[in-house]
């Protein structure tokens, strides 16, 4: 059993990666604490996990402010910023620990941990670079992370690397690769194609929320050149990328590929949605943390495709576990699909390394024993 009482604080009500990292933590935490900024699916997943789950009264809508935005952009908000903190404050003060779990989190943990004097983790899911938030944005991040963190999270050395050149201290991180348990379907890949009504023929999978930096239009554009091929896209726009997704689909509309790309919207099932493609591509054209969809489809034997930056190259060991393609590069991932497709390259004892590679590394007991002793650690007072 775990001793430390733990608040987790998140800034959205939201579904998405760094969210289902936490829904898995919070599975030895029953009767811990929850603290988020808006209500939504993940308040209702949270409480299933029995953890006893607050919403802010003021922080409805803050997903919307785009983290690469001026800091200068969170000015008019400002004292609904404040009575945040104030919640937060007044929310640590029946508990050991404060975990931060997103950016937004952080920041307004980090204020209010100063006033009640707790200690703070921050699970950092971010590459904090130029190509995600702005300057001020990265500054303050850094500021407050090596003055009131107790530990930085990162699930990889690509996040920790970033972390440190923006001059954050190497001290607090702790790299804690985020762990998966995959149980496989019961259900044949034929027969969730059919119920998803999908045509039969090579068939690609891209999962992710939709994102301009995720490169959802990259897996598109090199679409046009593969006839035959279809494409299923599963994820919605999440935190004000609405406009990216209506552009995505105009441009699926204007290549003639409306009768082969599928876009699904929010899914719970990628595991299942995996085993029924023949490729799965993770098309990100900035630099990830992690890739959570890299492990799920290397745990379930599926070819992946990744862009060769952040942490991919590590997940996949530098192409010994799926192949790696360069960022925003349709022609070379075109041809890397058409490579898989035609069966080229010894394809499985790839398969099998990644399988045994993903098992071994990314065990979700791994991630959960790792997190679980750093927590009590920082409430004892050692950060060592």
């Amino acid at each position: 059993m775990c001793a430390a009482r733990v608040i987790f604080v998140d800034h959205t009500g939201q579904i998405a990666g760094a969210e289902l990292i936490l829904l898995d933590i919070v599975q030895r935490w029953k009767g811990a604490s929850a603290f988020l900024f808006e209500n939504g699916p993940l308040s209702k997943a949270l409480a299933d996990r029995q953890l006893n789950v607050s919403i802010s009264r003021w922080g409805q809508g803050l997903t919307q402010i785009r983290r690469d935005s001026s800091v200068l952009k969170a000015i008019p908000l400002a004292g609904r910023l404040g009575a945040i903190v104030i919640e937060i404050a007044q929310a640590a003060r029946a508990n050991d620990i404060v975990y931060a779990n997103s950016q937004k989190a952080f920041v307004l943990s980090a204020i209010a941990t100063a006033f009640v004097r707790r200690p703070l983790i921050w699970h950092l899911h971010d590459i904090i670079n130029a190509a995600h938030f702005g300057k001020l944005q990265r500054r303050l991040q850094i500021f407050l992370a090596n003055r009131r963190a107790a530990k930085v999270i990162v699930p990889s050395q690509a996040a920790a690397a970033a972390f440190i050149a923006e001059g954050g201290r190497a001290e607090l991180i702790e790299i804690v690769a985020n762990g998966l348990d995959v149980v496989p379907s019961e259900t044949r890949p034929a027969e969730l194609r059919r119920e998803l009504g999908l045509p039969e023929g090579p068939l690609v999978g891209v999962f992710s929320r939709l994102a301009a930096w995720k490169g959802q239009h990259v897996v598109v554009q090199a679409l046009a050149k593969l006839p035959n091929v279809n494409c299923i896209i599963a994820g919605d726009a999440l935190f004000g990328e609405q406009a990216y997704a209506a552009s995505l689909s105009k441009m699926v509309d204007e290549l003639g590929l409306a009768d082969r790309v599928h876009f699904l919207g929010q899914r719970n099932d990628v595991p299942q949605l995996m085993q029924a493609v023949d490729v799965m591509v993770h098309p990100s054209i900035d630099p990830e943390p992690f890739g959570r969809t890299l492990v799920e489809a290397m745990l379930a034997g599926v070819p992946v495709i990744a862009t060769d930056t952040g942490a991919a190259s590590d997940i996949l060991e530098a192409g010994r576990a799926g192949m790696l393609v360069p960022p925003n590069d349709p022609e070379a991932l075109s041809a890397s699909i058409a490579s898989i497709l035609a069966g080229a390259g010894g394809l499985a004892g790839q398969l099998d390394y990644a399988v045994v590679r993903a098992k071994t590394h990314y065990s979700m007991n791994r991630m959960l024993d790792s997190i679980g002793l750093l927590i009590n650690r920082v409430a004892s007072g050692s950060t060592a």
